[in-house]
């Protein structure tokens, strides 16, 4: 119908139809733009980490054990495209208490997609992170399930700057490499 009407005040040439070409060009590119992956910088409240998101994130804190201590993991996480995308962070107070949350960070993350929480070292799932001013970072990669038994991908990585630990992560039934490049090389700590 859009496309009748706008071929119809092209081709009539009549002064009456003017008025509605812009209108009808307006509602035509508008109905184009509404893309899937909306791109935009994001910084994690509390932190120094910068992300690029595809979606407006919302935003959780709560309290997990980390090295046997509760520690408050705050979280931004949305889903586009049938992907989730997902920024977290925690202070722990001490720099040397890093290495070991984030191998507890990591082997959890493995075990919510029923992945054994041995693997997270294992050579298989990991993959050359780099999140630019971070000194270390450590790329976990997965196939697992959810908890309804549904197949998930899960790509992560790990890192940390003095006594903050930080996680950026993706989960989908598949992972587009545009989408992982975008969601990956957009992490950094300023």
């Amino acid at each position: 119908m859009l496309h009748f009407s706008l071929a119809g005040a092209l081709s009539a040439g009549r002064s009456h139809h003017r008025p509605l070409l812009p209108l009808l060009l307006l509602a035509a590119a508008a109905s184009a733009c509404s893309p899937t992956f909306n791109w935009r910088e994001v910084r994690a409240e509390g932190a120094p980490l910068l992300a690029l998101m595809p979606c407006k994130p919302e935003s959780a804190v709560r309290s997990v054990p980390l090295g046997g201590t509760p520690t408050a993991l705050h979280m931004q996480s949305c889903d586009a495209g049938g992907l989730t995308f997902a920024v977290a962070w925690a202070e722990l107070g001490d720099a040397a208490r890093a290495p070991e949350a984030l191998a507890q960070w990591r082997a959890a993350a493995l075990a919510a997609i029923r992945v054994e929480a041995s693997l997270a070292l294992d050579p298989k799932t990991q993959w050359p992170a780099k999140v630019h001013g971070a000194a270390v970072a450590s790329g976990v990669v997965a196939p697992g399930s959810t908890h309804d038994n549904r197949p998930v991908q899960m790509r992560a990585v790990y890192f940390s700057r003095g006594s903050q630990i930080f996680q950026g992560a993706m989960y989908g039934a598949q992972l587009p490499e545009a989408e992982v490049t975008t969601f990956f090389d957009g992490l950094r700590l300023p």
